[in-house]
């Protein structure tokens, strides 16, 4: 679990793959960061300093390795939706997307994943009755 400051100082638990919390941990071991920002500069030596790192910074480090990639029109905010749609995509509900984006309404998440009604095959079609011989009055 890797706790994140959001907007308004907004403060959100999000689960984190062991092998990023071990990286993290390592992180900030050799970097003797012991509170504040985990992501800090590194000097031309190697050194960490200063208290964090900007969102210009981000932006310029997503947008470096983008390059390195040959991918166009990457943004850090690119980064989160594909997040969101990939664990959508692979089952994860709606309600547990929303924590780690930080989302207050799962009204939001629903626009960031595009999420549309499916008419021509309804989500309710994949169940049968429960009672067979129970007749239901929708009137």
């Amino acid at each position: 679990m890797v706790d994140l400051v959001g907007k308004c100082g907004h403060v959100r638990t999000v689960p984190a793959p062991a092998w990023v919390k071990q990286a993290v941990d390592r992180w900030k071991e050799s970097a003797k960061v012991t509170a504040g920002r985990i992501l800090r500069a590194v000097s031309r030596h190697g050194t960490p300093w200063g208290k964090g790192i900007s969102k210009n910074v981000t932006w310029y480090v997503v947008r470096r390795c983008a390059e390195r990639m040959q991918l166009d029109h990457l943004a850090p905010h690119g980064l989160r939706r594909t997040c969101a749609k990939l664990s959508h995509v692979n089952g994860g509900e709606l309600e547990q997307i929303q924590f780690p984006l930080g989302h207050v309404s799962v009204l939001t998440t629903e626009r960031s994943l595009g999420c549309k009604q499916n008419l021509e095959e309804p989500v309710n079609d994949c169940f049968g009755p429960l009672y067979p011989r129970a007749s239901v009055d929708l009137r």
